[in-house]
């Protein structure tokens, strides 16, 4: 077992193992911050959304909390001039392909992006970037799931999930840059594909991307 290591979060004096995450290490010691990506049993951080820059004394830039590790001494601040903003640019980003229709989803107020707005102070209409087209089908042949790809942000947590689940996963990245979305490898739709109707995918989807069938049509 990895040795406890004391350091600073806002300077608040706190304590992890040694190497462990700063996210992890914040949230442990009920400091918040923001992100959508990050899995804690995940080896590897994903680091997708962008959201969770801190400050770390010594470091000419931010850096992701989910991916630098802890260090002894180390002084960390969640928020900054330049934090705030690269996280309000990220939402943006977010924001400027995702299929905006909350009283029509069903994750309407339960949404990690309606939270997120929330934490940053900022609209869920952004208006400093284009609108991007969200027009790729929806899959609703499963008979328990729903995967509207124009809600999906990316996070990759139903790819992960998807694969630990089995020796090969269902779901994965297709296409690249702004026609990249999550569907199963081959294209075909949802339930003539591997998947064995464990959930977990929807389980884990922060945003109304995956839902069950009952609650989309709900």
């Amino acid at each position: 077992m990895r040795e406890q290591v004391g350091f600073f979060i806002d300077d608040k004096p706190v304590q992890a193992r040694a190497g462990e995450r700063i996210l992890w290490a914040a949230l442990d010691n009920g400091i918040d911050i923001p992100h959508l990506c990050a899995e804690r049993e995940r080896e590897e951080p994903f680091g997708a959304c962008r959201l969770c820059f801190v400050e770390v004394e010594g470091r000419d830039l931010p850096v992701l909390a989910c991916s630098e590790p802890v260090v002894g001494g180390m002084r960390v601040q969640t928020r900054s001039e330049r934090v705030d903003r690269l996280r309000k640019t990220a939402f943006e980003l977010l924001m400027s392909h995702h299929d905006l229709d909350c009283k029509n989803c069903a994750r309407n107020r339960s949404c990690a992006l309606q939270d997120l707005a929330k934490t940053l102070k900022v609209s869920l209409r952004p208006k400093r970037l284009r609108k991007l087209a969200t027009e790729a089908p929806v899959d609703d042949s499963h008979p328990a799931i729903v995967l509207n790809p124009n809600r999906c942000i990316l996070c990759g947590k139903c790819v992960w999930v998807c694969n630990q689940a089995g020796e090969s996963g269902v779901l994965d990245f297709v296409f690249r840059g702004l026609r990249t979305r999550v569907a199963p490898f081959r294209l075909e739709p949802l339930a003539e594909s591997a998947c064995d109707d464990c959930i977990r995918c929807v389980d884990v989807c922060p945003v109304g991307a995956l839902t069950r069938k009952e609650a989309a049509e709900g």
